[in-house]
């Protein structure tokens, strides 16, 4: 008794096959069932699929071989209407092929058919199966120059990067342009990365609120790294091409310079007055990435145990050393560290003398400077008419003449341009001393109130080496100068009134570099050295741009 064979019906289309004429899945559909009909053939399940044929990962042939593989399947055959329905890459069409033998399981092209236990038949097979893999191949390289074409011509292919959006030309060609608001907080991150100060991703997340259109973490530092932003286009390697960069069609965001100082940010190159920490957001960890472990000497993470009614936060190490505290007891000791830093008004009058005058020590007014350059020139025009007496009385030649003439007018010239130059505007200095000064002497004031940014700010200003905790003071390698000398007035003068000094520093030793045993972090003195005074006007200086984004001439 003959067995009458059970068939599955496999129907591909791939996208660009939609619309071919004779590629529809209904016209496939219909070509096998007429075959089935004429054959006195079963159809089992039908299998629709529109994946590309260049592997047999695809959803629809994985299903089916699944069910191929049960025992309770009934499957003999499986029919399709041309090879290149079957696979369109010959090494796995001929090792699929002997998967499903094994099954026994014959497979058959209706249009295309081959009697496969002939041996001759094979290599019809082997031309079935290689000629639409060549023609893959050939597509796909076409494709490939014309892309390489396009990028030499200085286009970007593919999706437009964050900021830029796709457009297109009356005639067809595509190019990108700039999109709102996308594109001016793109540039903002730019500017803000080479600043330093904030980690990448928190930038990213201050980016996605004010934009309505999301960037995900993975393509935003792929994005700060893409060098289309400032006009150019990658170009990589191929066969004897070096890779390089193509100056691109589209507008830039921002400039080069600024590209390459993010990069360098990004890279490390780019060092910092202070540790390289990152900005968080969670309001209970202003120390996390500046504390050191005191056992092991690893970085001092921090995170929250869930109690029964509350959540407890605390600094620990990762390692295995032991070394964990509560985050509030920290936070508690270093503000308390801080409180130390607060002077007293006579402190604060004596503080803004000595930046009056170290400002008009090291500062050139605008009204000084253009003196300068007048008596300079002045004395340019003496050397010159020097020159002349001595051509006039033969000391000299006329060629020497003409050389110191030469000089002197070149000189007088620049002179001259930066003299008609504008003076820079006027800058309210004792206001601005005013604002330095509050904030310099009310350092734990401003710490206390200030959010988690403000707090960090502090924290790096101060502090440029890592700080170290052992559960009851902080030690450093590394204070800023100007905390040290406050630290020098506000230990010197209670110990000069009461002959002692009962107060606990908080920041009291040092972590010696060497490995040492620690050592005073700072001498007991009555008073500023006057010959400090220069730094602290830098620092004073600094202080006001940091807070007030106003700068000193």
């Amino acid at each position: 008794m003959k067995i009458m064979k059970v068939a599955d019906l496999y129907i591909r289309v791939s996208t660009d096959e939609q619309a071919d004429k004779g590629y529809s899945q209904r016209d496939q559909e219909d070509r096998l069932k007429r075959y089935c009909s004429s054959n006195n053939i079963s159809i089992g399940q039908i299998i629709y699929e529109d994946h590309s044929a260049k592997s047999f990962n695809r959803p629809g042939w994985i299903r089916l071989l699944t069910t191929l593989k049960k025992k309770s399947c009934k499957t003999n055959l499986i029919l399709f209407t041309k090879w290149d329905r079957f696979s369109r890459n010959a090494g796995d069409a001929y090792q699929m092929i002997s998967i499903l033998s094994k099954l026994g399981i014959e497979i058959q092209a209706v249009e295309q058919p081959l009697d496969l236990s002939i041996p001759e038949n094979k290599m019809m097979l082997a031309i079935y199966l290689a000629a639409p893999e060549v023609e893959n191949d050939r597509r796909a390289l076409n494709v490939f120059y014309g892309m390489r074409r396009a990028r030499k011509e200085g286009r970007v292919m593919g999706k437009a990067p964050f900021g830029y959006a796709n457009k297109s030309f009356e005639n067809g060609q595509k190019y990108i342009a700039l999109q709102e608001p996308e594109a001016s907080a793109m540039k903002w991150a730019f500017n803000e990365i080479a600043k330093g100060i904030l980690a990448c991703n928190q930038i990213r997340e201050e980016l996605n609120k004010s934009t309505s259109k999301k960037i995900s973490r993975t393509s935003f530092h792929i994005a700060i790294r893409n060098p289309v932003y400032y006009g150019k286009v990658f170009l990589g390697k191929h066969k004897d091409e070096d890779a390089c960069l193509v100056e691109g069609q589209h507008e830039p965001l921002i400039s080069e310079e600024l590209f390459h100082r993010v990069q360098d940010v990004l890279d490390g190159k780019k060092r910092k007055e202070r540790p390289n920490t990152k900005i968080l957001s969670d309001e209970n960890f202003p120390l996390r990435g500046f504390l050191t472990c005191p056992k092991c000497g690893n970085n001092i993470t921090g995170s929250a145990s869930k109690g029964r009614k509350n959540r407890y936060y605390y600094y620990h190490c990762n390692a295995t050393c032991g070394f964990r505290h509560r985050a509030e007891i920290v936070n508690r000791i270093f503000e308390d560290g801080l409180k130390q830093l607060e002077m007293k008004e006579p402190a604060k009058r004596i503080l803004k003398k000595m930046f009056l005058d170290n400002y008009e020590k090291y500062i050139k007014t605008p009204k000084n400077e253009r003196k300068s350059i007048l008596n300079e020139i002045d004395k340019l025009n003496a050397r010159l008419s020097v020159a002349r007496n001595k051509l006039l009385s033969e000391i000299i030649d006329d060629e020497e003449y003409l050389e110191i003439r030469k000089e002197c007018r070149e000189k007088i010239e620049k002179l001259e341009a930066q003299f008609k130059e504008e003076p820079e505007a006027k800058v309210n200095i004792p206001k601005l001393i005013e604002q330095a000064l509050e904030i310099l002497t009310n350092i734990w004031k401003l710490y206390s109130e200030g959010g988690i940014a403000v707090k960090r700010a502090i924290i790096g200003s101060i502090f440029p080496e890592k700080l170290e905790f052992d559960g009851k003071e902080y030690r450093t390698t590394r204070m800023n100068s100007i905390a040290h000398y406050i630290f020098q007035i506000k230990s010197g003068l209670p110990q000069n009134e009461n002959r002692r000094n009962d107060k606990t520093n908080h920041f009291s030793c040092y972590v010696d570099p060497q490995g040492f045993e620690p050592q005073l972090m700072v001498p007991k003195t009555r008073v500023l050295p006057l010959h400090h005074g220069s730094v602290l006007f830098w620092w004073c200086k600094f202080t006001i741009f940091f807070f007030t984004g106003k700068n000193l001439p």
